[in-house]
């Protein structure tokens, strides 16, 4: 039986956690017991812990197999030394499973390439139609700069395996009662990899990596969305002899004050009082580019709506700007002076009341019968 701790357990999360929880998780806990920080007796394995908790569980495939089969799943993963999830290691048909099963066809090295990770970034509402520059921090596993991630002391290279022969894996012929078959397993001299860490880096204690916390500058383009992310490859974590994962960026943009966003389009609601709707009015109206000249022809209706050309959002793809659509909401004034309702009554005695037969005010059912003939 393994005496490994539960990877979640050493998280402190639940097996249902995400990317981000896990990521939370790990930068907490690496930060508090890192060998430099926690000067406690056994820092230096709970941090070497930690690092192998979060490389299985960040890793989906990896992941899975563990929660699966435990730390017996991993055996084609990290080199286990042929570790059989079924439960057949030890047993006269452990090579014959083997066979059949495709207990050879695993890689032993690792992952040629490292993880993904993810950050976020928030835009005002013009830095998303206009784009911007931003910076992120990410929190990433990188080579080992005393190394060069070859986990040797001072960059050495590791002594190729004597027993595997640099391949990783040992063959073995098994006579049964099918006949003749030929297995391989992870040679469990070099746990798989090939060559034998001989004398371990003491920077990254021979795992060829260490975390690090790095500012990266992010271009945003200009129209983007609160459902865009961007990634920027190769800004990912690194891994020996692989290339780095991606780094995912998840777009957020703040609420305007009084523009909203549909597409390319941006909408403004302008209030106007009667006497600006009745009579017309020139007005500078905001746009994201500044005030523009709006004119109001006279008689404008509540809910009338303008368009400003290219005053939108540009095509995130390069195509044309959208344009801002200016909605007008007609105020009636709720409190008035005595001189402003002596006004408003003398105004009234000399308008007639709407005529409820008027086409403006009829409705849906009137013009349908005329439209019927009945």
């Amino acid at each position: 039986m393994s005496t490994k701790r539960d990877y979640y357990e050493v998280l402190g999360v639940a097996r249902s956690a995400n990317s981000d929880e896990l990521r939370r998780a790990y930068r907490r806990l690496a930060r508090q017991h890192h060998p430099d920080v926690d000067k406690t007796e056994g820092a230096e394995e709970r941090f070497k812990e930690i690092n192998e908790a979060y490389e299985v569980l960040n890793d989906e495939q990896r992941r899975a197999a563990y929660d699966r089969f435990g730390h017996a799943g991993l055996g084609g993963f990290n080199g286990g030394g042929g570790s059989d999830p079924f439960g057949f290691t030890g047993s006269p048909f452990a090579d014959l499973f083997e066979s059949f099963f495709g207990g050879s066809g695993r890689s032993y090295r690792g992952s040629t390439r490292g993880s993904d990770v993810e950050a976020s970034v928030e835009l005002s509402f013009e830095e998303a139609v206009f784009g911007a520059e931003k910076d992120v921090e990410v929190t990433r596993l990188e080579l080992c700069d005393s190394c060069r991630g070859t986990r040797m002391r001072d960059g050495a290279q590791a002594p190729v395996c004597n027993i595997c022969g640099g391949s990783g894996e040992v063959r073995r012929v098994q006579h049964t009662i099918l006949g003749q078959f030929v297995t391989a397993a992870p040679c469990e001299h070099c746990g798989g990899e090939g060559r034998v860490i001989s004398d371990p880096c003491p920077t990254c204690r021979g795992r060829g990596r260490i975390s690090r916390t790095r500012t990266i500058t992010v271009t945003i383009p200009a129209g983007v969305d609160g459902e865009s992310t961007l990634r920027l490859t190769g800004q990912g974590e690194h891994v020996p002899g692989g290339t780095p994962g991606n780094l995912y960026v998840r777009i957020r943009v703040r609420p305007h004050a009084y523009f909203s966003r549909h597409g390319k389009q941006i909408h403004l609601d302008l209030p106007l009082n009667v006497v600006q709707a009745t009579l017309g009015t020139d007005l500078d109206v905001p746009t994201v580019d500044g005030p523009a000249p709006l004119k109001i022809p006279t008689g404008t209706q509540s809910g009338q709506q303008f368009r400003l050309r290219d005053k939108g959002v540009p095509d995130v793809r390069g195509g044309s700007r959208g344009d801002e659509i200016v909605t007008v909401h007609v105020l009636t004034p709720t409190e008035l002076t005595p001189e402003q309702r002596e006004l408003f009554r003398r105004l009234g005695e000399t308008m007639s009341a709407p005529d409820l037969q008027d086409g403006r005010h009829r409705g849906l059912f009137d013009k349908i019968k005329d439209a019927l003939g009945v």
